[in-house]
C-alpha cells in the first residue's frame, strides 16, 4: 500500500468501491422478485428473471460472479417465489459449472454461441422443475413449459443489456 507522508493511502492503490463488488449479486437478488409483480394470469409465463440475469453476467463476464455465488442467490430464489427448497441451488450451480466447463473448453465465444448457451440452461432448468414438480404431485404437460421458455430465451438479450449497462456503471469511477 502506497501512503503519503501524511499517512493517508494514495488514489492510485485504492480498490474498487465495496459496493461496486455486490451489484451484480444484489441485481440477480433484485431481479429474482420481478415474478412477484400483480400481474393475474391463468398460468405462469414470467420467466425467471433472476436465473436470466445470472447467466447474463456469468456469460457476460466470469470474473463478477463466482461459481459459488449460485447456491445462495438459488437460495434466495427458492425463499423468494416459494420454489421447493434447493431447486434453484441445485440448477443455478450446475449451470454455473456447466459455463466454467465450457470456459476451459472454448477459446471464443460470440453473442449467438452466447444466446445459445443461455438457451439450453433456460430449458434444462426448466426440464428439472418440471420433474420436481411432477415427483411432487403437481405433474403438467410439457406444453405448458414452451411459452414461458419462449419468452425466457427471447429475453435474454435484453438481461444480457442490463448486465452489461449496469457492469459499465459500476466500472465507472
Amino acid at each position: 500500500m502506497v501512503r503519503s507522508a501524511l499517512g493517508r493511502s494514495s488514489r492510485l492503490d485504492r480498490g474498487p468501491r465495496k459496493l461496486a463488488r455486490a451489484i451484480p449479486a444484489l441485481s440477480v437478488a433484485l431481479a429474482s422478485l420481478l415474478p412477484l409483480a400483480p400481474v393475474v394470469a391463468d398460468v405462469g409465463w414470467f420467466p425467471e428473471t433472476g436465473f436470466l440475469l445470472l447467466l447474463a453476467w456469468r456469460l457476460l463476464r466470469s470474473d463478477v460472479i463466482p461459481a459459488w455465488w449460485a447456491a445462495p442467490l438459488g437460495l434466495w430464489n427458492d425463499l423468494v417465489l416459494g420454489l421447493p427448497i434447493g431447486l434453484s441451488v441445485a440448477t443455478w450451480t450446475a449451470a454455473m459449472i456447466l459455463i466454467d466447463l465450457l470456459d476451459r473448453r472454448t477459446m471464443w465465444r460470440d453473442y449467438w454461441i452466447e444466446w445459445l448457451i443461455a438457451a439450453l440452461l433456460l430449458t434444462l432448468a426448466d426440464l428439472a422443475r418440471r420433474q420436481v414438480d411432477a415427483a411432487m404431485g403437481a405433474p403438467y404437460d410439457l406444453v405448458t413449459i414452451v411459452p414461458p421458455l419462449l419468452i425466457a430465451i427471447l429475453t435474454f438479450p435484453i438481461a444480457a443489456f442490463v448486465a452489461s449497462a449496469l457492469d459499465r456503471w459500476r466500472l465507472n469511477p
